[in-house]
Order: structure tokens, then C-alpha cells, then sequence
């Protein structure tokens, strides 16, 4: 049975968190280190979740401001 790679379950769990309105469009999320601590995965991990949510258009980079949460109806479709 094949393991699913930690950035794609960390990423998996935000846009979760996003789908259960945990998360709303304009959150700011946790810089990569403190990500990298809450997940106990090392920093190269969690930037290539960061890369993986913003090519979803999940997120969106603001340079020296954060990553913040994009709105839902940009990128998730209807069940």
C-alpha cells in the first residue's frame, strides 16, 4: 500500500481546512517555519506545499506580507 507523502497530506488537510470554512479567503497562514514546527516535517516540505496549494490557486504569495488564503469559489468546484 503506497504512503502518501507528507506535502501532499499537509496540503490535503488545508484545502480540508478550507472546505470546512476553518479557513476563510484572506486568512494569512503560518509562516513556512512555523508550519514546518505545527507538522513536525522539515521547511523544504512545507514550501513545496506552499508550492503545491498556490498552483491549485489555493493561496496566493504576497512578497513581505505573508501567504494568505484565496477565495474558494476561484479554484473548488461543486461536489
Amino acid at each position: 500500500m503506497p504512503i502518501t507523502p507528507d506535502y501532499i497530506r499537509i496540503a490535503d488537510d488545508i484545502i480540508a481546512g478550507v472546505r470546512a470554512k476553518r479557513l476563510k479567503p484572506e486568512d494569512k497562514l503560518p509562516s513556512i517555519a512555523q508550519m514546518a514546527a505545527d507538522y513536525k516535517v522539515g521547511t523544504s516540505t512545507i514550501q513545496m506545499v506552499y508550492v503545491r496549494l498556490e498552483a491549485l490557486r489555493v493561496i496566493r504569495r504576497h512578497q513581505g506580507k505573508g501567504i494568505f488564503v484565496t477565495d474558494p469559489k476561484t479554484w473548488m468546484r461543486e461536489p
